[in-house]
C-alpha cells in the first residue's frame, strides 16, 4: 500500500515513531497528485479536453512548497524530541472557501481569483498546529451554490475519482474527491445543505457536518451565515475523529462558536451500539418537489439500491445490540429546500454586498461613470450564474412587500423543522433516539451535466441533508456499499445537538462491523487503474 492511501492515524503514528518521515509521507502524496489529478481548474477555460475526463482535477492551487517547508519542520521537531501534534505529517487539503495567508483564496469564483488572504482561518490553523500538512487548496462550486461542483469558475471542475464521467457531489466536491483518490488523507470542507455529506456519499468518504457552532466559521468565506459548519472529511471515522478533535472548540474570533467543552470524541469510540435506540423514517425514504410545468407536487420514493444499503445498515446495527425504532415522524424534512430556497439566498445576498471592486478582488477593466456603474460591472463580469441567481432572488424575497410571504414563512418552518428533532431527541418523549439512520440522498452520483443547469432539480440532491442545517443538529455521512454501477451510497446518522460522540461511535460500529465485506476491498477507478 502507497504512503498516500494510509489512514491518517496510520500516518501520524508511523511519523511519531520516526518509521517513515512526513517528507516521505508528503512526497508520496505529491506523487499521487500527479498521476491522478491532472491539471487544476484555472480561469479562460472555456472547454475540457477528452484527456481532461480521465482525472480527477480536484485542486485549484496545490502549494507544494510550503508543504514541503511544514514537513521539514514537522521531522526537525521530532528529531528534536518534540511533540508535532496529533496530525503530524497527516496531508491534508483545504476547500477554497477558507482563507489561508499567503495563499490564493478563491471561493471558485473570478470575483475572487486575485485575492491573496491576509490571515488563516481557524480550522486551518488549527490542523497545521497540530502537525498537519496542507497540500493546497481544492476546487468548489462557486461560492459553495451547487451540488455538483460543476459552477466552479475554475475549469476543469473536479470529477468522481470512482467514475470521472460522474460528478463528485458538491460543493465540497473537491474535498471528497481529494480524500478518495489518496491525495491527502484528510480534508476541510463545509457543510450549508449538506454540502459536505452529499459529496462524501458519492465519493464513497466520511463526511460529517458538526452541531452549528461547534467549528469556528473564522475564515470562511460565508454563503448562508445561520447555515455554514466547517466539518471534516476522511477515509475512515477515526480519521474524523481525531480531525474533529483538533479543529472543535471556541473561538475569540467568532462569536457564534459555542463554549460547549469539546468531549474527549476518541474515548467513546469504541463503545459499541449495544442499548442504542436508532431510527428510521420513512419521511426519509421519499422525495416531494414541485413540477416546474404544472406546479404540482411529486412524491417519488429514493433509489431501491440506496433504500436497501440503509435497511441494511439499520439490521447490521440490530444484530450489534442497537433497539432498531420504525416509522419515526419527521413530517416537515420535505419543507427543508423550499425553506433553504428562501433563507439561504437572502443570506447569500446579503454576504455577497461586499464583493463591489473597490477593496479587494475583481474589478472591471472597463471604463466607469460612476460609483454605481463600478459595482454594475464588477459583479456583472466576476460573478458566475449561480451567485447572480442567488442575489436576485434573496434581494426579491427580503423586500419589504414579500418578506412576510417568503422569509418570515421560511423561518417558521425552520422551527417546524427543528422541532422535528427536538422531539425524536427527546429523553423523556416518545421515541427517545440516540441517532436518526437515513440515506444521506436519494441517488447515487449523477453523470456530469446531467443535472447541471436547473437549479431546482439540483437543490434536491440535498433534500435529505439540509433539515439537519435547518435544526443545527449534526450528522455523519458513511460509506455504506456500491450500487450495479459501481458507485458508493451514502448512509448518514443524525443526532442532537453537541451529539458528535454518539454518531461517530455508531459510525465506528458500523464501519467495523462491515470491514470484510466485498465492496469496501473495491477502490476508485482512478486509483484501480494506476495498478495496471
Amino acid at each position: 500500500m502507497e504512503l498516500c492511501d494510509l489512514s491518517a492515524e496510520q500516518i501520524a503514528s508511523l511519523v511519531h515513531k520516526r518509521e517513515v518521515s512526513a517528507r516521505e509521507v508528503l512526497e508520496a502524496t505529491l506523487n499521487r497528485v500527479s498521476l491522478v489529478d491532472g491539471r487544476p481548474g484555472q480561469l479562460g477555460i472555456e472547454e475540457t479536453t477528452p484527456d481532461d475526463e480521465k482525472y480527477v482535477h480536484a485542486f485549484i492551487s496545490l502549494t507544494a512548497e510550503r508543504a514541503r517547508v511544514q514537513a521539514d519542520e514537522v521531522d526537525r521537531r521530532l528529531a528534536g524530541g518534540e511533540d508535532p501534534g496529533p496530525l503530524a505529517g497527516v496531508p491534508f487539503t483545504v476547500k477554497d472557501i477558507f482563507v489561508v495567508r499567503g495563499t490564493p483564496s478563491t471561493a471558485g469564483s473570478r470575483i475572487l481569483a486575485n485575492f491573496v488572504a491576509p490571515y488563516t482561518a481557524t480550522p486551518v490553523e488549527r490542523m497545521e498546529q497540530a502537525g498537519g500538512i496542507m497540500l493546497g487548496k481544492v476546487n468548489l462550486d462557486e461560492f459553495t451554490y451547487g451540488s455538483s461542483n460543476e459552477s466552479s469558475a475554475f475549469i476543469p471542475t473536479p470529477r468522481n475519482p470512482w467514475n470521472p464521467a460522474y460528478v463528485p457531489g458538491g460543493s465540497s466536491g473537491g474535498s471528497t474527491a481529494a480524500v478518495a483518490a489518496g491525495e491527502g488523507a484528510l480534508s476541510l470542507g463545509t457543510d450549508t445543505a449538506g454540502s459536505i455529506r452529499q459529496p462524501a456519499a458519492f465519493c464513497g468518504v466520511v463526511g460529517m457536518k458538526p452541531t452549528y457552532g461547534r467549528v469556528s466559521r473564522y475564515g470562511l468565506i460565508a454563503f448562508g451565515s445561520s447555515l455554514d459548519c466547517p466539518g471534516p472529511v476522511a477515509r475512515t471515522v477515526k480519521d474524523a475523529t481525531l480531525m474533529l478533535s483538533v479543529i472543535a472548540g471556541r473561538d475569540p474570533h467568532d462569536q457564534t462558536s459555542v463554549t460547549v467543552p469539546v468531549p474527549d470524541y476518541a474515548s467513546r469510540l469504541e463503545a459499541g451500539v449495544k442499548g442504542l435506540r436508532i431510527g428510521l423514517s420513512p419521511d426519509y425514504f421519499r422525495i416531494t418537489f414541485v413540477d416546474p410545468h404544472t406546479g404540482e407536487l411529486i412524491e417519488r420514493p429514493i433509489d431501491p439500491e440506496v433504500l436497501a444499503a440503509t435497511r441494511r445498515a439499520a439490521d447490521v446495527l440490530a444484530s450489534l445490540g442497537a433497539e432498531i425504532i420504525e416509522d419515526v415522524p419527521m413530517p416537515h424534512t420535505h419543507y427543508g429546500i423550499p425553506a433553504y430556497f428562501v433563507i439561504s439566498r437572502v443570506e447569500a445576498a446579503s454576504n455577497l454586498h461586499r464583493y463591489d471592486g473597490v477593496k479587494y478582488g475583481y474589478r472591471t477593466p472597463e471604463y466607469v461613470t460612476d460609483l454605481r456603474d463600478l459595482y454594475r460591472k464588477t459583479r456583472g463580469q466576476g460573478f458566475g450564474l449561480q451567485p447572480k441567481l442567488r442575489i436576485l432572488m434573496g434581494m426579491y424575497v427580503s423586500a419589504a412587500q414579500y418578506s412576510e410571504q417568503y422569509y418570515v414563512r421560511a423561518l417558521r418552518v425552520r422551527s417546524l423543522i427543528r422541532r422535528d428533532f427536538e422531539t425524536i431527541f427527546d429523553p423523556s418523549g416518545a421515541y427517545r433516539l440516540d441517532a436518526l439512520l437515513t440515506p444521506t440522498t436519494p441517488t447515487t452520483a449523477f453523470t456530469m451535466q446531467e443535472v447541471y443547469g436547473d437549479s431546482v432539480l439540483m437543490q434536491y440532491a440535498d433534500e435529505l441533508t439540509v433539515p439537519a442545517n435547518h435544526a443545527g443538529v449534526p450528522g455523519i455521512s458513511l460509506p455504506a456499499g456500491l450500487d450495479r454501477k459501481g458507485l458508493p451510497i451514502g448512509i448518514q446518522f443524525l443526532g442532537a445537538d453537541y451529539a458528535e460522540a454518539t454518531l461517530l461511535q455508531i459510525g465506528f460500529a458500523y464501519e467495523q462491523a462491515t470491514l470484510g465485506e466485498d465492496w469496501r476491498k473495491r477502490k476508485p477507478q482512478v486509483v484501480e487503474r494506476l495498478a495496471v
